[in-house]
C-alpha cells in the first residue's frame, strides 16, 4: 500500500464555516445558527437526516443530540453522542437543497484498546464498507483503494470509492486514530458531463471539491476561458475571483452564473426523481447555494477549506 504525504485531514465536503468570510451582503447568510433538539426535529432537513440515520443504525435512537446548527438553506449539521457523554459519537452535515448527507463523522465506535488504525486493512475497509452501505447504499459498483498517509502527526489512511470508468471518487474516506470521516463527492447534482476533474489540489494530489461548481459553460463563457486553462491559472496560486478581475469580470458575476447554474442542476433533477423535492423557488434555491459558491471562487489550491 502507497503511502502520501498529509499535513491533515482533509474535509472533502464543503462546510461552512462560523467565521464570516464573505462580502457584507452574504455575511448573514454564512452565519452558523444555533438550533435546539425541538428545532431540529420539527425542522424539514433535520428531520429527515434524522430518519435516515435512525433507520441506518436504530442504536442511535438513544444518542443525545449534543449540537446542532445550520446555515439557513445550505447546510444542516447534528452530532450525536451516546448517553454518558464519553462514548459513540456521528456527526452528520446535510445539504440544505438536495437533502443529501454530505459528510459523516463516525468516533469511538470502536473500543478505545483496540481503535481502527490499529486493525488490519481488511478490518478497517470492512468497517468503512458497513458505514457506507448503512448510510448510503450498496457499494458494489464501486471500485476500492486505500492509501495510508505519511502524515506526522498520527496513522492516517485514506480510502477511495469510484464508480467504474470515472476518476473522481465517489466517496472519499479519512480514517484517524478511532474516527471514520466520509465525504460524499460524486452527489447526486454532479454535472455529467464533466470537462475537468480535479480544479484545486490538497497535498500534491487532485482535490474534486469544487469540480461540479466551476465545471460550467456559462462560467467558461463569462470568463473566456477553457476549463483547461481555468486549471491551470488555478494551479498558480489564484483564485477565481482574481482570474475574474484580471478580465474585467466582477465577483458578483461570477456567483450569479455559477449559482444560476446549480439552481437549474436542482430543477433538473427534481424534475428527472433524481434528488427529492424540496418546494422551493428558484430564488431561494439561488440564496442558498451563494454562500457555497462564494466559499468556491475564493478558495485557493492547497489550502484547507
Amino acid at each position: 500500500m502507497k503511502k502520501r504525504l498529509i499535513s491533515g485531514l482533509v474535509a472533502t465536503a464543503i462546510l461552512i464555516p462560523t467565521a464570516a468570510f464573505a462580502a457584507p451582503s452574504l455575511i448573514e447568510m454564512l452565519t452558523r445558527t444555533p438550533m435546539t433538539v425541538e428545532q431540529v426535529k420539527v425542522d424539514e432537513v433535520g428531520k429527515a437526516t434524522l430518519e435516515k440515520l435512525y433507520n441506518a443504525f436504530p442504536e442511535t435512537k438513544s444518542f443525545k443530540i449534543i449540537n446542532a446548527s445550520k446555515v439557513q438553506g445550505v447546510q444542516t449539521s447534528i452530532i450525536l453522542q451516546e448517553k454518558g457523554g464519553i462514548g459513540k459519537k456521528i456527526s452528520l452535515h446535510t445539504n440544505g437543497i438536495t437533502g443529501a448527507i454530505e459528510h459523516v463523522n463516525q468516533e469511538n465506535w470502536e473500543p478505545k484498546e483496540k481503535p481502527l488504525t490499529a486493525l488490519t486493512d481488511q478490518e478497517i475497509k470492512s468497517k468503512v464498507d458497513y458505514l457506507i452501505d448503512k448510510m448510503y447504499g450498496n457499494i458494489e459498483e464501486y471500485e476500492f483503494a486505500m492509501e495510508q498517509m505519511a502524515n506526522p502527526d498520527q496513522k492516517t489512511f485514506m480510502l477511495n470509492y469510484t464508480k467504474k470508468g470515472s476518476k473522481t471518487p465517489f466517496y472519499q474516506v479519512f480514517v484517524q486514530d478511532n474516527t471514520i470521516s466520509v465525504s460524499l463527492i460524486g452527489g447526486e447534482t454532479t454535472p455529467s458531463n464533466i470537462k475537468v476533474e480535479g480544479f484545486f489540489s490538497t497535498n500534491g494530489k487532485p482535490d474534486y471539491t469544487a469540480d461540479s461548481f466551476l465545471n460550467d459553460e456559462k462560467l467558461f463563457s463569462l470568463l473566456k476561458i477553457s476549463p483547461t486553462e481555468l486549471k491551470q491559472e488555478l494551479a498558480k496560486g489564484k483564485s477565481v475571483v482574481e482570474i475574474a478581475a484580471s478580465k474585467n469580470v466582477s465577483k458578483q458575476q461570477v456567483i450569479d452564473v455559477i449559482a444560476k447554474t446549480q439552481a437549474e442542476r436542482q430543477i433538473q433533477g427534481e424534475n428527472n426523481d433524481d434528488v427529492p423535492k424540496n418546494n422551493r423557488s428558484s430564488e431561494q434555491m439561488l440564496k442558498a447555494v451563494e454562500p457555497k459558491v462564494l466559499q468556491v471562487i475564493e478558495h485557493k489550491t492547497e489550502t484547507p477549506w
